[in-house]
């Protein structure tokens, strides 16, 4: 399966350039799902099992659906210049109750991808708690204390709640909780009060849920220390069927940890780098799905890659899908001939 993301045709960059000015709403409407049935067939054409829409009515995977938020305004930010980074990425302030009334479109966005991939296992993917609230300074609403970020959170937390079960009573029965801020909680918040509001989200439909944890992908860049094995506190505590870890930007590095990760979790190993231009081979895709066999059991393991496609171009997208799923069909034949 892909992670959620997908990469944007070349065209759609055009359009989403200059939709405010030459676009109505029908236009919108029609350039989105056309752009989605694009990311849906890529898929189905490179033979990924788990579908997902590609993400692609969102920029950057969380940044416009904080405009589906209400009770915050957006901060100036400190560089508009030069190269991208996380610095440029939108920064807002609460100005009153965090909420999002009108929930924040995904039940829409799996109901378009149950329309357009009819008869396929389906993903929806959305940012976690600790990401949310990450880009949302609490004041002047909750203020700028510890208690006013504990305010805060428990108001994202009971938004993404909401929205768990609104995807869950629409059907969906793989809901991936995207948490790259777990990465750099440390820094702010113990890994087990980490671990609870994710907990607080999946509470109660735990089996339906996976939790994806990368470093960051903006621009292609990681955004935190990539060292898995400090985060394991937060992992062991969590409340989900599945985790989706990356591995292959860091060169397979730390992958002792499944074997007991594997026996509490379905394991999703990301063996695709994202974050690179390397085209992967068959070959390459094998080697690292045999590693990862070395510690979790075949039963329990889907190959994934280490986050979504959009930070790529398409064509590398595609190559990098069609070498992970002729790489794991290679694997599958090596077990069959083996158990033969």
């Amino acid at each position: 399966m892909g992670v959620g993301s997908y990469a944007l045709p070349g065209w759609m960059h055009l359009f989403r350039r200059h939709m405010g000015e030459a676009a109505a709403p029908m236009d919108v409407a029609e350039a989105f799902e056309d752009a989605t049935r694009l990311a849906i067939a890529d898929q189905v054409e490179a033979g990924i099992d788990i579908i997902s829409d590609g993400e692609l009515r969102r920029q950057r995977f969380v940044y416009e659906m904080y405009e589906r938020i209400s009770g915050i305004q957006r901060q100036q930010r400190p560089r508009k210049l030069g190269v991208p980074g996380y610095d440029m990425a939108p920064k807002f302030f609460a100005t009153d109750k965090v909420n999002a009334p009108d929930g924040l479109g995904l039940v829409q966005e799996y109901q378009d991808l149950a329309r357009l991939a009819p008869d396929r296992k389906l993903k929806i993917a959305f940012p976690g708690p600790l990401t949310f609230a990450a880009n949302i300074l609490p004041g002047p609403h909750y203020g700028d204390s510890a208690g006013g970020m504990a305010k805060l959170m428990d108001d994202v937390i009971a938004m993404l709640r909401a929205e768990v079960a609104a995807l869950h009573k629409a059907g969906a029965d793989f809901i991936q909780i995207d948490e790259p801020g777990l990465t750099f909680v440390p820094e702010v918040r113990g890994l087990g009060e980490a671990a609870d509001c994710i907990n607080r989200v999946t509470q109660g439909h735990g089996p339906l849920t996976a939790v994806h944890v990368c470093f960051g992908n903006n621009a292609s860049r990681p955004s935190s220390p990539r060292g898995i094995r400090r985060l394991l506190v937060a992992l062991e505590s969590l409340e989900t069927r599945m985790l989706v870890l990356e591995f292959a930007n860091r060169e397979m590095a730390e992958l002792d940890i499944l074997a007991p990760l594997s026996e509490q979790f379905q394991i999703a190993a990301g063996v695709i780098d994202v974050k690179s231009f390397h085209e992967e081979s068959p070959g390459d895709v094998v080697a690292r799905i045999r590693q990862v066999l070395r510690y979790v059991p075949v039963a329990k393991v889907t190959i994934t890659a280490d986050c979504g496609f959009s930070a790529i171009p398409r064509w590398l997208a595609r190559s990098k899908m069609e070498a992970m799923v002729a790489g794991a069909e290679l694997v599958r034949l090596e077990l069959a001939g083996a158990n033969a």
